[in-house]
């Protein structure tokens, strides 16, 4: 089920514009061996798995539109042009995605790109129901990258939830949040997959199960308890907190969600919750990519699983959202980043 370079699918994709990415190589001067060269670069920079040999007949393929690039190689294509992935043809942009096709030169300097990068991707979280307050957070995060380089903080801690389903972005987003702020990470699959998957085979079941009533029963409680203790544990020193999970069951309950707003008020901390909306194209396509054993079930029974989903479910308590469908806040974020690498490097 993993999505492989090699599968020729492109010219099946609605939107896509093939002769797009050979008019930005043209433009910036340069030829299939030195674009893949620099695609390789930008991959390792950016430390993007998935761009192997980035040679001249793959991209040769691209750009005739016989091999439709996967997701990492379209990241990569993004930050070597500096462009969306609407900029570089490989779909028509979503109903009000901020995107223009604009050529720009490899060795043009950047004055001031990095702070308007980052307000960008960051404002891509916006309100998921009208009494969230997305520009508090919004300037939060600002303030947080900018405190890096010249200290203080006026604001109380917070602690970020990043919730949504499998392969909708989620992870990639946190890290985003944190790599601006310097605020610690808790996300809950390396945390506590090692306890997990040792409960589940000693409990008799496969250690990669995330789908069975015993999975979700018996298994799943402790895993978040585990992820909320440790979150619980920053806090209570001060520290702001970002945390990754999927959260379907907890920000979906709002007495759940009560109940930690008012434990993390009591101690000062605000909490913001964040859904990362994402497509069904798109989730498939990332969690084909990963190739993680805990998804096999999933992907062979794609069709069952999505039965379990529903795309329009939001939280049940005023949150935030980001709209990652087709990876366009992906995308945003590894604007972003490289336009800081640039700065600071």
């Amino acid at each position: 089920m993993t999505i492989s370079e090699g599968q020729r699918v492109g010219k099946q994709r609605a939107g896509w514009r093939p002769d797009r990415l050979r008019e930005q190589r043209e433009a910036h001067g340069l030829t299939l061996e030195k674009a893949g060269e620099r695609l390789r670069e930008v991959a390792e920079r950016a430390k993007l798995k998935g761009i192997p040999a980035a040679n001249p007949q793959t991209l040769w393929q691209h750009e005739q539109g016989e091999v439709f690039p996967g997701p990492h190689y379209r990241r990569a294509y993004c930050l070597l042009y500096r462009a969306t992935e609407p900029d570089l043809g490989f779909r028509t942009a979503l109903p009000g995605e901020e995107t223009s096709f604009r050529l720009t030169p490899m060795d043009d300097r950047l004055n001031g790109a990095h702070v308007l990068a980052v307000e960008r991707a960051v404002h891509a979280i916006t309100p998921g129901t009208e009494a969230a307050d997305h520009a508090a957070l919004q300037q939060r995060i600002i303030d947080a990258w900018k405190r890096r380089h010249t200290g203080g903080d006026p604001h109380r801690p917070v602690l970020i939830l990043v919730g949504g389903y499998a392969g909708s972005g989620k992870t990639e987003l946190a890290r985003f949040i944190v790599q601006l702020t310097g605020w610690p990470l808790l996300d809950k699959d390396p945390l506590t997959r090692p306890l997990v998957e040792k409960l589940l085979v000693a409990l008799g079941a496969d250690a990669n199960d995330r789908h069975t009533d015993l999975y979700r029963e018996s298994v799943r409680p402790v895993e978040y308890d585990c992820l909320m203790q440790s979150a619980m544990a920053n806090i209570r020193c001060g520290i702001s907190t970002v945390l990754t999970a999927p959260f379907i069951g907890e920000m979906t309950d709002a007495a759940w969600m009560q109940r930690l707003t008012n434990r993390c008020g009591a101690l000062g901390v605000d909490v913001f919750p964040i859904w990362v909306r994402c497509d069904e194209e798109s989730m498939r396509e990332y969690i084909g990519f990963r190739s993680a054993a805990r998804d096999a079930w999933k992907l062979q029974r794609w069709d069952e699983y999505m039965a379990t989903i529903d795309l329009d479910l939001r939280p049940a308590v005023p949150h935030l959202v980001v709209d990652n469908r087709l990876g366009t806040a992906v995308s945003l974020a590894d604007q972003a980043r490289q336009a800081m690498a640039a700065m600071y490097s």
